[in-house]
């Protein structure tokens, strides 16, 4: 019997990840509509518990107040904004800079595993995760030590698509499972949650454009570090969509305000910020941006969809 369940879960497993890699490599997405779980409202006029689950660009490392130094964690961070506005009456914000999905079952430093905070009487949680499991870090460092190199050619994108094949892309659709894992975990041990998966905001200009050398990115690399956030963004709205979770877009809303731009209209730092925030991260203004989009979401939303 056990054997058979593991055989049943691959099989599902493998299922997800051809219908995910469909959605990619078309770089479409088609909305199904569901007929979501029942799920306790997360408005106002009731109590409300509210659970964050997510990685630095959800703690807000170096935003003033820090009120967790291990995890780099603000109380201005997009969590703690929606948890003031929607007066959440519980508020447990365990989102940690670093995490990866694997965080959600493991510590990570002093942060107990992620999912632990959840619970049955859990009305709301929001995640935003994955960035760490395609590489943020690494490919941010690596393509600006090769832009320095070549700084009006793709040194990085030929690098990455060296083998024959975009290994970033490839990166992209292997985390497609690890979310999925992840937010059935949820719904698992928060069956009566509403559930949102939250994307990651505009980091470069939308129009390909580039600034180097304020962003040390050669030139003709910037579109192919867009695409490949989109991509990612893609690949989270289509896990989302498979498990009948709410995505929101924070991409779209802060179009226009990516780390390329002056410091008065940037929401998101470059590699030297000039504003309270870690490097290629959200300052205060991007992390406001972020809690209005999960706002406007939950307003105009219904049920876990």
């Amino acid at each position: 019997m056990a054997n058979d369940t593991r055989a049943a879960d691959g099989a599902r497993g493998r299922r997800r990840v051809a219908v995910l890699g469909a959605a990619l490599g078309g770089c479409a997405l088609v909305a199904a509509s569901t007929t979501p779980a029942a799920a306790h409202p997360a408005g106002h006029g009731r109590d409300l518990a509210y659970v964050s689950l997510g990685d630095s660009y959800t703690s807000g490392p170096l935003i003033p107040r820090q009120v967790d130094a291990d995890c780099a964690r603000s109380d201005h961070n997009y969590p703690s904004l929606v948890a003031a506005e929607r007066d959440a009456t519980a508020f447990k914000d365990v989102s940690c800079g670093g995490a990866t999905t694997n965080e959600m079952w493991q510590p990570q430093g002093t942060n107990g595993p992620q999912l632990n905070a959840l619970s049955r009487d859990t009305d709301l949680v929001t995640v935003q995760i994955g960035g760490n499991d395609v590489g943020f870090g690494s490919i941010i460092s690596t393509c600006a030590r090769l832009g320095v190199q070549d700084p009006t050619g793709n040194p990085c994108e030929r690098a990455y698509k060296a083998s024959g094949y975009d290994r970033l892309a490839l990166t992209v659709l292997e985390t497609a499972p690890k979310i999925d894992r992840v937010l059935r975990a949820v719904h698992a041990r928060a069956p009566h949650a509403r559930v949102l998966l939250v994307g990651y905001p505009d980091l470069l200009p939308d129009d390909g454009s580039g600034c180097f050398p304020s962003v040390p990115f050669a030139q003709r690399d910037f579109p192919y570090l867009r695409d490949t956030e989109k991509r990612l963004n893609l690949m989270l709205r289509a896990v989302a969509a498979w498990n009948r979770v709410a995505y929101v877009d924070t991409y779209g809303p802060t179009v226009g305000h990516d780390m390329c731009k002056a410091p008065a209209d940037r929401w998101i730092e470059p590699l030297q910020p000039a504003s309270p925030a870690a490097p290629a991260h959200p300052n205060a203004r991007g992390e406001a941006a972020m809690a209005q989009a999960v706002l406007d979401r939950l307003e105009h939303g219904r049920g876990r969809g």
